[in-house]
């Protein structure tokens, strides 16, 4: 199964538009340059503690998704808990795929719908 949310992710991290790991996902949004935060469903009870209040504090979206494994590996990195998403438009698209919720593709290897 592929993901669209995390290919998407790694897209941006390819463009230079992700701020990865707690320093710096945390820098971007007090710098202003954050445009959503992404946080792992693994991720301690401190860290999403940290981020939803820094994510109100700063008007940014905060959002909890994927596992700190999946993470890291559509980065290209090791393990993260947390990152940031700099630029508008991916942010924008990323909001978009995960309310409409569409994140992941449910398509068999053959491409056909599973559920049919």
């Amino acid at each position: 199964m592929r993901d669209r949310v995390l290919s998407l992710l790694g897209l941006a991290e390819r463009a230079g538009k992700i701020r990865s790991g707690g320093f710096e996902a945390e820098e971007a949004a007090r710098k202003g340059r954050a445009r959503l935060i992404l946080l792992a469903e693994d991720a301690s009870e401190n860290t999403r503690k940290h981020f939803a209040d820094m994510g109100k504090y700063h008007s940014i979206p905060v959002v909890r998704y994927s596992t700190k494994e999946a993470l890291g590996h559509c980065l290209g990195k090791a393990e993260r808990s947390c990152l940031a998403v700099t630029d508008a438009g991916f942010a924008g698209k990323i909001q978009e795929l995960l309310e409409s919720g569409s994140g992941s593709d449910e398509r068999g290897q053959n491409g056909e719908d599973e559920d049919q």
